[in-house]
């Protein structure tokens, strides 16, 4: 009821602030981003009427935030006898999990215009039904009822993929995606459009590495040149009907064998004509190239009687119930690749269908979920979706307008930042186990060699936890047994390691200098490779375990984002203690504790012994090094590290330090031993 109250209060508040930012050219168009920024107005000669309006829009939005926060302090606390709406009408979603399908169309209808007399874009409140034992597939099962209401009501070509925390930031980020979109050579084939995340309120230093600036700046940068970056969930224009599961309109040079298929078998070019053929029956089978709708929009009411003597538009119309649902007005949509709705459809008979196409058992027996919109099977649906996209051969294209599109904010305190790579690891690993998988999932597809390697690494980065805590555990353990961590290698040997080091360290730079981004945020992102790899991925691989091998379901704490009312950045000191703390928590004291025992040892075997240690010393410190972040969100506030806990650790080791020199428990040096034989006790 909050969200359906305060979109109303949206509805009214635009009727003024939309003409003032198409009148003014506003950047951004969220009015609390807009009113944070600290502008000089008259500095700049800006004309006095713009100062005026700009006054009284500030009030305007003040006001607004007023009703806004009177809703947030109703809805605190739910009445006994259910929520009532502003007009006194009781809330049909008083019971969440059991409600009827919801639409109300705010803007868009007669009477949505703004002040100055202008049409405003529609503006829909949804919730689709829930019934008690359905499974409603959360955030995948959502963007799928809503494909389905925007196709009903509006049918518009594209789609945008917003989370609810993010806010444009450059109100020309449509327009820079329909550019890729009605491309004559690649708009037929683009299945989406991904902008890069960007966010507000993270610290200057990013600890945690938020920003996530080597994934959004390298990683699928890179993939821009292959097929295209993987969907990231949000931020992201699609075309609608690649949603649909309908396949790209190709070029023969598209649809040759990849390089796996031409390597065995060889290439096609001896059979063209047959070539021809067969493109040509495929192209045929699976993409319907007519826009005209093979149901007429003004019939729903009488179904499909009239193509009763045509047994093969029956026959496609039972194929496409199978596949879309059983929606006339909504299949007749798919075929409409433009977009759009006939003028001579009724609103009523429209709204009635939408509340249809949300309902709970509309997609049992269908391919929704399956082949169709957003798939199902995984936390992370958003890149199971985009793989299967690819898969069928479309292509997506990365947008990195200067401006960025859109912002947003981002966990930003330890416990809670873990906790969200959690919920992504996770989702990786059900999609390994999962028939889905790109290491064995559409060999017969259009996917490309280089983009199926992508794939594979999106999901299995979180088995490297595995390693890599072995890894960071080695050199502390080398410390503690007198062994190094590198065995004794011949020079030629010894070569080829150092060629392998020189080549890794290259390519770092190689993409630092190609990418343009600093060396602190890659090495933030190094950094929280190695946090997140000891705790969130670690703890990913064996709940993904429990969940697909044993059917036992664990729940993941949802993110909480940043709120600065205790000052900047407070909630990044904010401790909470979870169980993903205590591996890297251990990882640091064996590498601390193996440290001090090192040292201590040097110190007592004399100064023959300080060579080797510099080299052990050198991979602990290491480690400590990468987790140096973690450490510092254990400890607290930002340089206001409690005073009694560096005492403390001090004298600890002190103590620590001291005790092993005197207790030596080592056993007894060898060469002494030897020595002692040889000149007997009065030597």
């Amino acid at each position: 009821m909050l969200t359906f109250e305060a979109l109303s209060e949206t509805a009214e508040f635009a009727r003024k602030w939309v003409p003032f930012c198409k009148k003014h050219n506003i950047e951004p168009r969220a009015p609390e981003f807009y009113f944070a920024q600290k502008i000089d107005y008259l500095k700049d000669k800006i004309q006095p009427s713009f100062v005026k309006e700009r006054r009284a829009m500030k009030r305007e939005y003040e006001e607004f935030k007023v009703r806004i926060n009177a809703l947030v302090a109703k809805a605190q606390k739910m009445p006994e006898e259910g929520w009532t709406m502003q007009d006194g009408t009781s809330w049909p979603g008083n019971n969440p999990r059991d409600h009827p399908g919801m639409i109300q169309v705010f803007l868009g209808h007669s009477g949505g215009l703004d002040t100055d007399g202008n049409e405003l874009p529609r503006l829909v409140y949804v919730s689709r039904e829930k019934r008690p034992g359905f499974q409603h597939h959360k955030k995948a099962g959502a963007m799928n009822a809503l494909i389905r209401v925007s196709a009903v009501l509006t049918n518009g070509a594209y789609l945008l993929n917003v989370d609810c925390d993010h806010y444009f930031n450059n109100s020309k980020a449509l327009k820079e995606a329909m550019c890729f979109m009605m491309d004559p050579v690649l708009g037929k084939k683009t299945c989406y459009v991904q902008f890069p995340q960007r966010f507000d309120g993270i610290d200057l230093h990013d600890r945690y590495a938020n920003r996530n600036i080597v994934f959004f700046d390298i990683n699928l940068k890179g993939l821009d040149g292959i097929q295209g970056p993987v969907y990231v969930g949000t931020g992201c224009c699609f075309n609608r009907q690649a949603l649909y599961g309908y396949d790209p309109v190709l070029t023969e040079e598209d649809l040759e064998p990849n390089i796996i298929v031409k390597s065995c078998c060889g290439s096609r070019k001896k059979g063209k004509s047959s070539n021809k053929k067969y493109i040509d029956k495929k192209r045929a089978l699976k993409r319907t190239e007519s826009t005209i709708p093979i149901f007429n929009m003004e019939d729903v009411d009488d179904g499909v009687e009239g193509y009763d003597d045509e047994r093969s538009l029956l026959m496609s119309q039972k194929t496409l119930e199978k596949r879309f649902g059983q929606s006339p007005v909504f299949i007749a949509a798919t075929f409409m690749e433009q977009g759009g709705i006939p003028p001579s459809t009724n609103p009523a008979t429209l709204l009635k269908e939408a509340i249809h196409v949300i309902s709970c058992g509309y997609e049992d027996k269908t391919e929704w979920g399956k082949e169709i919109g957003w798939i199902y099977g995984s936390v992370t649906e958003d890149i199971l979706t985009g793989f299967k996209m690819h898969a069928r051969g479309w292509i997506s294209i990365y947008c990195m307008p200067p401006r960025p599109a859109f912002k947003g904010s981002a966990p930003i305190n330890l416990s809670d930042r873990l906790n969200q790579v959690l919920r992504w690891a996770l989702g990786s690993i059900e999609i390994l186990l999962s028939r889905h998988c790109p290491i064995w999932y559409g060999y017969n597809g259009r996917l490309k060699l280089l983009e199926r390697i992508a794939y594979i690494n999106t999901i299995v980065y979180p088995l490297t936890s595995i390693p890599l805590i072995a890894y960071c555990t080695l050199p502390a353990f080398c410390l503690l047994t007198g062994k190094f961590i590198i065995p004794e290698i011949s020079n030629f040997a010894s070569m080829w390691f150092i060629l392998l080091f020189v080549s890794i360290f290259a390519t770092g730079i190689l993409e630092l200098r190609w990418s343009g981004i600093s060396i602190e945020d890659w090495w933030r992102n190094e950094q929280f490779w190695v946090i997140g790899g000891t705790s969130a991925h670690l703890f990913a691989v064996f709940q993904g375990l429990l969940k697909v091998l044993g059917g036992i379901d664990t729940n993941f704490t949802v993110t909480s984002k940043a709120a600065d009312e205790d000052g900047d950045f407070a909630e990044l000191y904010v401790f909470k203690w979870t169980s993903l703390l205590i591996p890297p928590t251990t990882v640091l004291i064996v590498n601390l504790v193996g440290i001090v025992a090192g040292v201590s040892f040097a110190i007592n075997s004399g100064y023959q012994s300080w060579g080797p240690l510099f080299g052990k010393l050198f991979f602990a410190i290491w480690v400590i090094a990468h987790l140096y972040p973690f450490l510092k969100g254990l400890l607290g506030r930002q340089n206001r590290t409690p005073t009694i806990v560096i005492v403390w650790s001090i004298l600890l080791a002190s103590i620590f330090s001291l005790l092993w020199v005197r207790i030596d428990p080592f056993t007894s040096d060898p060469t002494k031993t030897a020595a002692n034989s040889q000149c007997g006790i009065n030597c």
